[in-house]
């Protein structure tokens, strides 16, 4: 190879979208997930430290606010034309990880066999790394735009968002003015048995979450009484526990169903094209529950018992004692007749039932040019692949938007196997490094497609 021929090799590896945005996206991800952001306490100041300093290099204004002490927010806007403006929106916190179930340092950006290991990697520090590398290459590329485009990353997603997403739709509004849709996390790739799906998240359930106390008379706990603040919450708990939601599926989940079923394993192909019939068969819907839990909650209203709190010393009988459910309830379902149906079940008046977290309803029409973008795209990387738009049974920070009208998609360009998308919030996240250098480069062409002329 003549020393012209391998200048020349040099520079198109260096100017080919793929490897600027894939090499330097890793390095960028490996950094970012090295930045303690766990959440609680946050401290999302020392992301916004670092995303900011990415920004002034490329010379792109931006601005930042902290919505309390180290909960810091930032955002950044390509301007354009005068189409409706597209955000792209990850949250820089991420959840605790204990150490002594990790293999690796959950703060340590290792990578192992291929895979980048560490706390952020899936959720949500590699989606945020592949919005910002589509920002940057738009940027860096000068084309004109039809519609501005905004970089968002924000704290507290972990935590119900109140510090972060929901701090600036209450308190900075300029930060998304003219903002008709959204990318944010909520979809992704599964493939499973030489099957790949991919779910473009277009509705959530609703976080409901309450909060049981039941008082009673305190003493020594060598004198029980009949009953106590921990007896009643108990048999109240057991109640909730042997009386669980009817299943009913609501027109969404029934259109995903349909949609995933040829691409499904085919042990559940016909369980999920026929879901209306499914939902009869108690036998059929326990060993969903057991193998797909993520779609079977998503038959049903469901509550998960999360956490309890009574006395604290052994030999004392509490005055009250307190558990916290964690419930999810459908798109369509009416909060306060499913508080009724709490309370009618716990049935008793020494136990009180408070609301800690609920979110309004909002669904995203996916007949957008957005989603269309999204299909093609994705469909020229991976053309075997089912795309479909899902239901999830979480919630993340777009029905913050949704309320506002703007149209937001769950949507993140990687394909995982179900032993790395179950790293969610368990030990020893990880992505594939391959995976998430084409999920960069599936970004950028998504977002340069949809704003550019």
């Amino acid at each position: 190879m003549t020393r012209v021929t391998s200048q020349i090799l040099i520079l198109m590896l260096l100017t080919s979208p793929l490897a600027v945005a894939g090499d330097s996206a890793l390095t960028r991800l490996q950094s970012y997930i090295e930045i303690d952001t766990i959440n609680p306490p946050g401290n999302e100041s020392r992301g916004v430290r670092y995303l900011a300093g990415i920004l002034d290099q490329a010379g792109i204004d931006y601005e930042t606010a902290e919505s309390a002490p180290g909960r810091g927010n930032l955002w950044a806007r390509l301007e354009g034309g005068d189409e409706p403006a597209l955000i792209l929106l990850h949250h820089i916190d991420v959840v605790p990880a204990s150490r002594e179930f990790w293999t690796t340092d959950p703060l340590k950006a290792e990578i192992r066999d291929g895979n980048l290991y560490g706390r952020g990697t899936l959720d949500t520090k590699a989606l945020g790394i592949a919005h910002l590398e589509a920002f940057l290459a738009l940027h860096a590329s000068g084309a004109k735009l039809k519609r501005d485009v905004i970089f968002m990353a924000t704290a507290d997603e972990e935590a119900g968002g109140m510090y972060g997403a929901g701090w600036i739709v209450d308190n900075r509004p300029e930060a998304f003015a003219g903002a008709g849709f959204l990318l944010n996390e909520g979809g992704m790739g599964q493939t499973s048995k030489g099957h790949t799906s991919f779910g473009i998240e277009v509705a959530q359930k609703r976080p409901y979450w309450l909060r049981l106390t039941a008082s009673g008379v305190p003493g020594h706990g060598s004198r029980p009484l009949p009953e106590s603040a921990t007896s009643r919450l108990i048999a109240a708990l057991g109640r909730l526990q042997a009386a669980p939601f009817e299943p009913r599926i609501v027109a969404p989940v029934r259109s995903m169903f349909h949609a995933m079923s040829p691409h499904a394993d085919p042990e559940w192909q016909d369980a999920l094209l026929n879901i209306d019939e499914t939902i009869k068969n108690p036998q059929l819907l326990a060993k969903m529950q057991a193998t797909l839990p993520g779609l079977h909650a998503l038959t049903r209203n469901t509550c998960s018992l999360t956490m309890l709190s009574g006395s604290q010393k052994i030999n004392v009988v509490p005055p009250t004692a307190s558990a916290e459910l964690d419930c999810r309830i459908l798109p369509d379902q009416d909060a306060p007749e499913f508080l009724q149906q709490i309370t009618r079940i716990v049935d008793d008046e020494n136990i009180a039932i408070e609301k800690i977290l609920l979110f309004g309803p909002a669904i995203s029409s996916s007949d957008t040019g957005l989603f269309r973008d999204i299909e093609e795209v994705t469909a020229r990387y991976y053309p075997q692949a089912g795309i479909l738009p899902s239901v999830v049974g979480g919630f993340t920070d777009s029905h913050f938007f949704r309320d506002l009208g703007i149209t937001s998609y769950g949507y993140a360009p990687f394909v995982l196997e179900p032993a790395t998308a179950g790293t969610f919030h368990g030990n020893n996240e990880h992505i594939p490094v391959d995976t998430f250098e084409q999920g960069v480069q599936v970004m950028i062409d998504i977002v340069r497609k949809f704003a550019g002329t």
